[in-house]
């Protein structure tokens, strides 16, 4: 069980790793004032403060700071109450985690997968105007893009023969697609290609036979990494519903399918 002194600690570095540029909105502060204001007086009395010298510490007890000093001089009632408090303050980061851009930016999670990171947690700005090509992305037939990329292309037989595919950043990148679908193929063992920023609804594990697959049920925003991180990210875009997974050296992310299981249909007919 976390001790009170442990607990103290923890929030206490939460607060110094914080880089808060301002006070918390006026409404966070209510909403501290009001739940402190709510929590039970203490029943007791402060107690005798605790003998000194060094003949009072036992082997192995840690310096008496200032904080372990003022605590062991509480009173139970006055400690318990305290506990209350740290508890209250905790509840409360976390709102104020939840609940403010500084705060989301703290608790984003980033999960790298397939060739594609996923940031958890922050949404990212929205996207506007018409998306942007990939860098050098041209038309080609399926024939020529199976010979100017180094990984295996996939085509679903669920959806047949692509209507037009294209390759990007130098045969970094493959994109099949069809009406009102894409399916981008690319080396999803080397390194990030894509980068999604993801609010709710979260991504949701899933599996394709023993492989798992991520899929993204919500649009999202998409950002695409150029080769060797040099190059500036191409302008996000908004993207739709996505699956991604890994087949062989190839990472795939299917975008323009709604359904989950229609998709999961499609990404099994590529194996």
């Amino acid at each position: 069980m976390t001790s009170p002194d442990d607990l103290e600690a923890r929030l206490l570095a939460l607060g110094d790793s914080l880089d808060v540029p301002a006070p918390p909105p006026a409404e966070v502060a209510r909403a501290v004032r009001a739940r402190l204001e709510s929590l039970p007086a203490p029943d007791r009395a402060l107690a005798p403060p605790p003998p000194s010298g060094p003949s009072s510490r036992r082997p192995g007890d840690l310096p008496r700071t200032p904080v372990r000093r003022a605590w062991r001089r509480l009173g139970p009632g006055v400690r318990l109450r305290r506990r209350m408090i740290v508890s209250a303050v905790a509840v409360l980061v976390a709102l104020f985690l939840g609940g403010t851009p500084v705060g989301r930016a703290a608790v984003v999670e980033i999960l790298r997968f397939a060739g594609v990171e996923l940031r958890i947690g922050d949404p990212g700005p929205p996207s506007s105007g018409m998306p942007a090509p990939l860098p050098g992305e041209r038309r080609v037939t399926l024939e020529q893009a199976r010979g100017q990329v180094a990984f295996p292309i996939f085509v679903p037989a669920e959806l047949g023969d692509p209507r037009e595919v294209r390759v990007s950043d130098g045969g970094r990148v493959v994109s099949l697609f069809w009406p009102g679908v894409r399916l981008d193929e690319y080396d999803g063992t080397l390194e990030v290609v894509f980068r999604k920023e993801l609010g709710p609804p979260w991504p949701e594990e899933v599996y394709l036979g023993p492989s798992p697959a991520q899929w993204i049920p919500a649009r999202h925003g998409l950002v695409y990494l150029p080769r060797g991180g040099g190059a500036a990210p191409v302008r996000p875009r908004s993207a739709g519903p996505a699956l991604i997974w890994q087949s062989a050296r190839t990472g795939l992310r299917l975008e323009g399918v709604d359904n989950l299981q229609r998709a999961l249909r499609i990404a099994r007919s590529t194996l």
